[in-house]
């Protein structure tokens, strides 16, 4: 092409078009994109899956199922539990659910079922819960009697009580797994290489978390599925049936260990996608 140079101006004026011009097409996305952060068209009218991790871990045990919930176009959060006692937890919760737009399906495992189940209670857009080798307590009852109706757990053997200070300057006790125990208790079929890598990095319970007094029980009036680990080592599979009956849950049982997440994520993944499918947007 022949001719004479352009101009600066007009350079710029045309630089400047076609800045306006991407602008104005990328208007929808942005907007959409601020409107729901993470969201896509894959994900339009379902339901967001809030998912409450347990004790002696953190929101990456959820990993396996995030990463497939993801795939399959369901909108996840993984709250980060603080594991410092049900009261605490469960409005911890509560608030980040209150930030959510739409309806919830709520998840929980281990420990987190015992938290989905009070903090449900205040949160009116979560539509059904989903709990993961949990506890589900009722209200009134206090986690560590509840333990107890069903003996045969190998968790409390295994637990190592560390003196902690707590906020208001009393004296608290925060409770780990044994390392050398973490695979046999908590998850005996998930390979070693990643149960050692998980016992490294758990995070403590506050050990009155098993004394704190559940105040209400959400499954009374919203419906609940449940996932039974029968082969857990840490909440018998027998207080799992007991619970899930009480709550007429709709039940699926598979031969697991108490860390399902990674030794079963599909089954985990199909649980909580059956209950997102009633939920109506």
């Amino acid at each position: 092409m022949t001719g004479r140079p352009l101009s600066r101006r007009h350079t710029l004026k045309t630089a400047a078009g076609a800045a306006a011009a991407l602008t104005l097409a990328a208007t929808p996305a942005a907007a959409a994109s601020a409107a729901e952060p993470g969201a896509g068209p894959e994900q339009a009218g379902k339901p967001t899956v809030v998912l409450v991790h347990g004790a002696f871990a953190d929101a990456a045990s959820w990993n396996p199922v995030t990463e497939r919930l993801q795939q399959c176009g369901h909108p996840v959060i993984a709250v980060a539990n603080p594991l410092r006692g049900l009261t605490h937890d469960a409005a911890h919760v509560a608030a980040r659910l209150a930030a959510v737009t739409g309806p919830v399906v709520l998840v929980g495992h281990s420990y987190g079922g015992a938290v989905i189940t009070q903090a449900a209670a205040t949160a009116p857009g979560v539509k059904a819960l989903v709990y993961v080798s949990a506890f589900i307590p009722d209200a009134g009852e206090v986690l560590g009697e509840l333990a107890a109706r069903f003996p045969g757990s190998q968790l409390e053997a295994s637990l190592v009580p560390v003196p902690v200070p707590v906020p208001d300057g009393t004296a608290g006790v925060d409770l780990y797994i044994r390392p050398d125990r973490y695979h046999e208790v908590f998850a005996q079929d998930v390979p070693r290489p990643t149960t050692r890598v998980l016992a490294a990095g758990q995070r403590p319970l506050s050990a009155s978390a098993f004394t704190d007094r559940v105040h209400s029980a959400a499954w009374h009036t919203v419906p609940s599925w449940t996932l039974i680990s029968s082969r857990d080592r840490g909440i018998v599979p027998e207080l799992q049936r007991f619970q899930a009956s009480r709550a007429r849950s709709r039940t699926v049982e598979v031969p697991s260990s108490h860390l399902p997440m990674y030794s079963r994520p599909d089954a985990v993944v199909a649980l909580i996608r059956s209950a997102a499918r009633s939920v109506t947007p």
